[in-house]
């Protein structure tokens, strides 16, 4: 294993991709743990003798718990540093997924999804914090692009391979697969991943609140954060309005829209490359500005072409919405960045604390279309929408960061 000393000799001088692929992984085990289950959920009312909301359970209080433990994480890691905590929290996972093969109840179930959450949260908390433990503000934006692609191919193959898994041996060897994938995921961050946390700082709980009450008496920090959860606000409402949308008023099948979301997922991809290229020329601010203009440019082009072509078929929805997903990609890497980068000796409590408010927010923004959308005739609300979340993004950069 390296030390971080020559972890942060070869990120100074190249990109040390072998840990970048370790923090890949980790960040792929959220997403790829939330989503495996999706196909399996029908066939789980039937099997455990439940009903359809208790199992959707096992979705929800998974999205809560892995939104609320990454504000415990963060500090923790400040506190104890980043190894022990992956290591922890990677081995949670492993064994909550081996629980869940014998879970013979669904409440059991919903309990192992808690506790498979927590340790999940740990990859998207921990990535973030160690990229900027050993790389400048400008570097970091540029190294989260290239980690974050990991959020968007885990969700696109992770429902294909659940479903496989589910039709052809049954639902306990979806979380067989998973105790591997994150067992191996151990392995690799055990054998490979140095402490990166900065030397010479005092971590001790009173100093992690006064960080803590430090970054909410921020404004640049909260602008940040509110910009990287507001940024990222339309891409929860499209997920919570877009099926509806879609499936519903246009009558196409749900199997279309899974191709069409692809689209948005390539959007999003190209955003992050553009990041990574780019941040550290230009500088985190700039492309903050630019992905915002660029997603305001999609929103808009939704409004429109809703109105001018109101009978069209998916591309009227889709295409605008593969150019916000372009502005999200660019937009959200720097400001996670600048966010860590605000106290760097905090950067596993900042981490946390972005994580939390982007997920709290974009569980509201995925409730809220989808209540919406059920009472309208119209893809107009959805549009009108996702232009008032990029206005309020730009808002609140301007009002705390500019």
């Amino acid at each position: 294993m390296e030390s971080r000393a020559d972890v942060i000799a070869k990120a100074r001088t190249g990109t040390p991709w072998r840990l970048l692929a370790l923090l890949m992984a980790m960040t792929a085990i959220g997403p790829a743990t939330l989503n495996m289950m999706v196909p399996a959920l029908p066939g789980l009312t039937r099997i455990l003798e439940t009903d359809a909301g208790t199992v959707q359970l096992t979705l929800s209080l998974f999205l809560l718990s892995l939104a609320t433990a990454q504000l415990a994480l963060g500090p923790l890691s400040d506190r104890f540093g980043r190894r022990p905590v992956v290591l922890g929290g990677v081995a949670i996972t492993v064994l909550a997924s081996l629980a869940g093969i014998a879970a013979a109840s669904i409440h059991m179930l919903i309990a192992v999804r808690i506790l498979q959450a927590i340790g999940a949260a740990t990859g998207i908390v921990m990535s973030r914090a160690i990229i900027r433990d050993l790389f400048d503000r400008e570097r970091a934006a540029s190294m989260i692009g290239l980690v974050t692609t990991a959020m968007v191919i885990a969700p696109m193959v992770s429902p294909m391979i659940g479903g496989v898994l589910d039709t052809t041996f049954g639902w306990e060897a979806i979380f067989l697969f998973l105790a591997v994938f994150s067992g191996f995921i151990l392995l690799f961050a055990y054998l490979t991943l140095p402490e990166t946390r900065p030397e010479g700082v005092t971590h001790t709980p009173g100093a992690i609140a006064n960080d803590t009450r430090a970054l909410l008496g921020n404004r640049k920090f909260l602008g940040y954060v509110l910009a990287a959860a507001l940024g990222s606000a339309p891409f929860f409402t499209f997920l919570g309005a877009g099926p509806y949308v879609v499936v519903t008023m246009m009558g196409r099948p749900s199997v279309e829209f899974g191709f069409w979301f692809a689209l948005t997922s390539l959007g999003y991809m190209s955003g992050n490359f553009i990041a990574s290229r780019f941040s550290q020329r230009l500088g985190i601010d700039r492309m903050i500005l630019a992905g915002i203009a660029v997603e305001f440019a999609g929103a808009v082009l939704t409004v429109v072409l809703i109105a001018i072509f109101p009978n069209a078929g998916p591309f009227i929805i889709f295409a605008p919405q593969a150019i916000i997903a372009l502005g999200n990609g660019m937009m959200l890497p720097n400001a996670i960045a600048a966010a860590v980068s605000i106290r760097p000796q905090a950067a596993g409590t900042a981490s946390g604390i972005t994580g939390f408010t982007q997920m709290a927010c974009g569980a509201a923004a995925t409730q809220a279309a989808s209540m919406v959308m059920s009472h309208v005739a119209t893809p107009q609300p959805m549009a009108w929408m996702l232009t008032v979340l990029v206005i309020a993004t730009a808002a609140a950069y301007r009002a705390l960061v500019r």
